[in-house]
């Protein structure tokens, strides 16, 4: 799978723009605030459908418009495939896949795979327990449709039974559809429990190697999925917590508040690891991500690396770049020096520059 082109209108600082990648490594430079990550995000949301930012649809929308469109050209196995998304800053978005609209986003997941590698992610170990839920999410809606869906159904849930609680506060006798709820939080968030569990031994299978090559064989590193709840036990736990609920007015049990650690040996790194072991750990676990990406969809996802390589010293740097391979990545970056030493190929190079990509004294706004 490679992105041929990307053009986007009236999006974040972007009037018009129309950029044609190369199957390989393509290079986004120029200064900071410029628009380099704003098109790496635009092709995150012809991917997902969402920001890896979390920023709401009228976020990205130029300032002075009403809607913000994105058109991106696919290619797999020769068959080439356009995806347009129409975003407003007051509705929801459309979505067509070749000109046909699609009703629900669940239909555009899994036709691109991404995966995206900013600094923040260097700090998934020793930062709180959403953003690493957060990672595990992001990657599991790409590959797995059911999941997206227990997962929507379960956070609408979530919703609902806290407004409930809250409402219960001036009308106690609601309390009696709160088992309605409970129900179908067990039913959907169990899905979810499960799935993640799976991902967890997935994910262990390939980091261990990788792991031990970037920290040159001194450790092993292992994920370990702590549930806030075992299957077996949800439904207990519920009823057990149901005062608690009532008090605080929000629901304290489930996968929404679980938690993933990662461990050298019987060290947890979150709490007591180095900054350089918690750094090597996160690049161990994307790194991890994009090969299991192609063990399950037997394609190349995309690399996203948004100005990740300045954060990394030159082992790690190396490492990383001699990972890519065959990958169609494309980066961002300040400034070309970062990449004077490294051997590898750069087969596109574009300079960005207040939402316009120079070309010596040229100028593109959009072809």
């Amino acid at each position: 799978m490679i992105i041929k082109s990307l053009e986007i209108a009236d999006y974040r600082n972007y009037d018009s723009l129309h950029i044609d990648f190369s199957s390989g490594t393509n290079i986004l430079y120029g200064d900071n605030a410029q628009g380099k990550t704003n098109i790496l995000e635009a092709i995150y949301m012809s991917a997902t459908t969402k920001s890896h930012k979390g920023s709401k649809d009228k976020d990205v929308v130029n300032f002075n418009k009403e809607e913000a469109h994105i058109r991106t050209y696919l290619e797999r196995e020769g068959i080439e495939t356009r995806v347009d998304m129409h975003l407003r800053k007051n509705k929801s978005k459309g979505i067509a896949i070749d000109g046909q609209k699609i009703k629900k986003a669940a239909q555009l997941l899994g036709l691109l795979n991404v995966v995206f590698f900013s600094p923040e992610d260097l700090s998934i170990i020793k930062n709180g327990p959403a953003e690493r839920r957060r990672f595990v999410d992001m990657e599991l809606c790409q590959l797995d449709q059911f999941y997206l869906y227990n997962l929507n159904n379960y956070n609408k849930i979530v919703n609902q039974r806290n407004k409930l609680l809250k409402d219960m506060y001036f009308n106690p006798s609601l309390r009696d559809t709160l088992n309605i709820w409970d129900s179908q939080l067990v039913s959907y968030g169990s899905k979810i429990i499960e799935r993640r569990k799976l991902f967890v031994e997935q994910l262990n299978e390939i980091i261990l190697e990788i792991h031990g090559k970037l920290s040159g064989g001194r450790e092993n590193l292992i994920i370990a999925y702590e549930p806030d709840v075992i299957i077996e036990e949800y439904d207990k736990k519920l009823a057990v917590n149901q005062e608690r609920d009532v008090k605080l007015k929000q629901t304290t049990t489930g996968p929404h508040r679980d938690d993933f650690s990662f461990l050298v040996g019987d060290i947890d790194i979150r709490k007591f690891g180095s900054q350089g072991q918690q750094r090597t750990a996160a690049l161990s676990l994307k790194l991890s991500e994009i090969e299991l990406v192609k063990k399950m969809t037997k394609d190349n996802p995309v690399l996203l690396l948004d100005d990740v390589l300045s954060e990394l010293d030159s082992n790690r740097q190396n490492y990383l770049l001699s990972t890519i391979g065959e990958i169609q990545t494309i980066i961002t970056c300040t400034g070309l020096d970062e990449f004077v030493n490294n051997r590898f190929e750069i087969d596109k190079v574009f300079h960005i520059d207040d939402g316009k990509i120079l070309y010596g004294s040229e100028e593109r706004h959009g072809e």
